[in-house]
């Protein structure tokens, strides 16, 4: 079974004034689109996890942690992390992280709160499918 983790900031660490933002996302827009994004990916088959972060934790420490013993077919950076420049040194730390503790997996982004099985689609391998 392919084996998704979506990484993403909680809701409430989601700065949804900031401009880069998409307009119109909020905290409930963004939390439906996480739920039918991972209700579709447990429709294809796939077992979709969800690490949910803070910019402010020891987001290396949290990550290697959560990596310890389990092995994900891709592992998706939400946009909350990436999108915005406010928080370049945490992606750092996020990409870094995944990096180290899953070497072998691929990473992909997402481009919207729904498209995170889109996105690992692009680098599960067909066989796995």
């Amino acid at each position: 079974m392919v084996g998704v983790l979506v990484i993403g900031y909680a809701r409430d660490a989601v700065d949804f004034t900031d401009p880069i933002i998409p307009p119109g996302v909020d905290a409930a827009r963004l939390e439906a689109g996480l739920e039918r994004d991972l209700q579709s990916m447990r429709d294809r088959g796939w077992q979709p996890a969800q690490l949910v972060i803070r910019p402010e934790e020891d987001l290396p420490q949290r990550i290697t942690t959560h990596l310890e013993g389990k092995s994900y077919d891709c592992i998706v950076i939400g946009g909350g992390v990436r999108m915005t420049t406010k928080h370049v040194p945490e992606l750092e730390r996020v990409v870094n992280a995944v990096k180290k503790g899953a070497p072998h997996t691929p990473i992909a982004f997402n481009s919207g709160p729904d498209t995170s099985g889109d996105a690992a689609a692009r680098w599960v391998r067909p066989e796995v499918r």
